[in-house]
């Protein structure tokens, strides 16, 4: 489970990851929820060094490079060990917050979670699902502002490119509109009845 949200308990985000992770630990009593916090965990952003780490072929480089390689490594296997993978997120300026791409730079690899083949790109994260909960002040899902929706479409893109197209949206929208803020997080509990889990 990625959560962006800085606004810990007032993230309206949160609070419908939160209600995920209840039922998941309902359904699967078994099962190993991990959670990173990314507003807490500050990931580095891909500097020269983590990028030639996460991206080298050379065997002698990739030794030398392994440090550096270390936090891409451990995110990654756990996305690649998971069964489902959680994005809570708000929007920001109708984009995803740095730290969401900072966590996606490092887990999005070649030889990793895709490669590159003559026929394409192969995504090597395939039999996942996601479920994408996204936050927003205003309304994107239709109406004069929906062409302006830069998250879900590249969520959903980047997902795709290494293999997971099972893909479920809960939309919080209105956060900053009065008439809607009143019952925004209500009809995404509600809508979290309708998840495939």
């Amino acid at each position: 489970m990625i959560e962006v949200s800085p606004r810990g308990k007032d993230s309206a985000s949160r609070a419908v990851s939160n209600k995920i992770a209840e039922r998941l630990a309902d359904l699967y009593p078994g099962a190993k929820i991990l959670r990173h916090d990314l507003a807490a965990e500050h990931l580095p952003h891909l500097d020269g060094t983590t990028l030639r780490a996460i991206s080298t072929r050379d065997p002698v480089e990739e030794e030398s490079l392994k440090a550096s390689a270390h936090q891409s490594d451990q995110l990654t296997n756990e996305l690649l060990e998971s069964d489902l993978l959680v994005m809570a997120t708000p929007m920001w300026n109708f984009g995803i917050p740095s730290a969401l791409k900072a966590w996606i730079d490092l887990v999005v690899r070649p030889g990793r979670t895709f490669q590159y083949s003559d026929s394409g790109v192969l995504g090597l994260a395939k039999n996942k699902k996601a479920i994408l909960v996204l936050a927003s002040g205003g309304v994107f899902t239709e109406g004069p502002w929906r062409s302006w929706d830069f998250v879900e479409p590249y969520l959903r893109q980047i997902l795709a490119f290494i293999g997971i197209v099972d893909v479920q949206t809960v939309r919080i929208e209105g956060m900053n509109i009065p008439p809607l803020a009143a019952t925004a997080l209500l009809r995404a509990h509600q809508a979290l009845g309708e998840l495939s889990l």
